[in-house]
């Protein structure tokens, strides 16, 4: 009974390490070299809806694998690069490019940095100009420093005069 129980485990953990080996791989057949370029071109160059940043060629996802079979139909057909290229656009909207065309709905893309390079820079350029402004207004005319220096004179006689005074009371 236990002999039999130990083949039973045996052969569970077989088959459970032999499951990758059935995943299932796409081949397609390609009239020509040229065809086949032209679609791992095509399959690097569209992005996958639902992988974030991933092109179909590289995701796993069910989505980009009905792209792929859809680029490789769309091939045997005849059709052009930009011709598929547009076709899964039709379908899936500008995401699947990666470099999406200036519409109304991708303006904040292409503006936006160069809105915020202007307003920063103005930013800098108005506070160094405020700052100047205050260096300017904290220079002393003559009579000010004139009367700056008479008070520190003042102040440098006062503390001589305590100096002298705490020596005194210290013999």
């Amino acid at each position: 009974m236990k002999r039999l129980f130990a083949m039973v485990i045996a052969a569970t953990i077989a088959l459970t390490a032999a499951l990758p080996a059935f995943a299932s791989i796409d081949v397609y057949d390609f009239k020509n070299a040229e065809q086949e370029k032209q679609f791992q071109e095509l399959t690097a160059t569209l992005r996958c809806p639902k992988c974030q940043n991933n092109n179909i060629a590289d995701s796993n996802a069910t989505l980009a694998q009905d792209m792929r079979q859809k680029t490789f139909e769309l091939l045997q057909e005849g059709k052009s690069s930009q011709q598929i290229i547009d076709y899964m656009i039709a379908r899936y909207g500008n995401f699947v490019t990666y470099n999406p065309p200036m519409t109304a709905s991708t303006a904040i893309l292409w503006v936006g940095p160069i809105l915020c390079l202007v307003i920063g820079f103005t930013v800098l350029v108005y506070r160094s100009r405020k700052n100047g402004e205050k260096a300017e207004e904290a220079q002393l005319d003559a009579a000010e420093a004139e009367r700056l220096k008479k008070l520190l004179a003042e102040m440098e006689q006062q503390d001589a005069e305590s100096v002298d005074t705490q020596s005194k009371v210290n013999k």
